[in-house]
């Protein structure tokens, strides 16, 4: 597929979400209603099985009630917002930039009857549209990555977040220390010049004067998941090309070898990040 090279990283990623290929890709293999890593406990488990531990995991993380106001950014299908309502009946948000992801999301909420606690807006993070201090939770998964402003996107994070707040997530980074060169396969899939680290996001934390931070780092689930991903897109290769074409398959294959490939030579991180205005538990 190809992607107009003068547009911003949000930008690419945006077009890139909205086309068919992608959308069927994302939702048949990835991991249907959730589109980010996941945490396996068998090497050959489902996809589906393993995405959504990721997200109750963090949700024990930080002290959701009824009365907390999540802002979701980066929110994909919705997966992670309607875990959310079920479980705690709270109102979430959900920002995100792809209209094909977004009509996909509301139709689920629908389906599932949470349209009353779920509000979908079209926006991207490095321009939140939301007042300051709007939010007592701020969480995202995977979606930061597709920032070539990752500094921004914290900025704006901090802007919107109420002073004991809390901001979790979780995103695709690079190792301390990681080559450049390494990473150029990636990168040049991805339509990126760089990735976070963990330590990135907390010196930009503290930056902001968010001192309290806390790293579970989850990063061997990150190559396994490439690898499922990428065993999945084989065994149903046939069905997949016929719903995004060969090229796009073809080329889907080789970047995960890419990802895969770097994982497997500790040049890439994953796992959750929190830091809080309050203290985090």
């Amino acid at each position: 597929m190809e992607i107009s090279t003068d547009k911003t990283a949000v930008e690419k990623a945006q077009e890139y979400y909205d086309s068919t290929p992608a959308d069927e890709f994302y939702f048949k293999i990835w991991g249907g209603e959730h589109i980010h890593v996941g945490i396996y406990n068998q090497p050959d488990e489902s996809i589906k099985d393993a995405s959504p531990r990721i997200v109750h995991k963090m949700a024990k993380k930080v002290g959701i009630t009824k009365d907390t106001k999540v802002l979701d950014l980066g929110s994909g299908y919705g997966g992670a917002a309607r875990y959310l309502t079920k479980t705690f009946d709270c109102e979430v948000t959900c920002l995100n930039l792809s209209e094909t992801q977004n009509a996909k999301n509301e139709r689920f909420n629908k389906e599932q009857e949470l349209d009353h606690l779920i509000t979908i807006v079209e926006g991207n993070f490095e321009d939140i549209p939301f007042p300051d201090s709007s939010y007592d939770v701020i969480w995202s998964q995977d979606a930061i990555v597709h920032s070539s402003d990752r500094a921004k996107v914290i900025s704006e994070v901090d802007r919107v977040l109420k002073d004991d707040g809390d901001f979790i997530f979780t995103d695709l980074m690079q190792t301390y220390g990681c080559p450049q060169e390494v990473l150029q396969p990636v990168l040049d899939r991805i339509h990126l010049d760089t990735l976070g680290s963990f330590g990135f996001y907390v010196e930009q934390a503290r930056k902001l004067g968010i001192e309290s931070s806390h790293i579970l780092d989850l990063s061997v689930h990150l190559t396994t998941h490439y690898r499922r991903v990428m065993e999945e897109t084989e065994e149903r290769y046939d069905e997949m090309v016929e719903a995004c074409g060969k090229e796009y398959i073809d080329t889907m294959i080789a970047g995960l070898k890419h990802w895969i490939k770097a994982g497997n030579n500790d040049h890439l991180s994953w796992g959750i990040m929190h830091f809080s205005k309050g203290e985090v538990a």
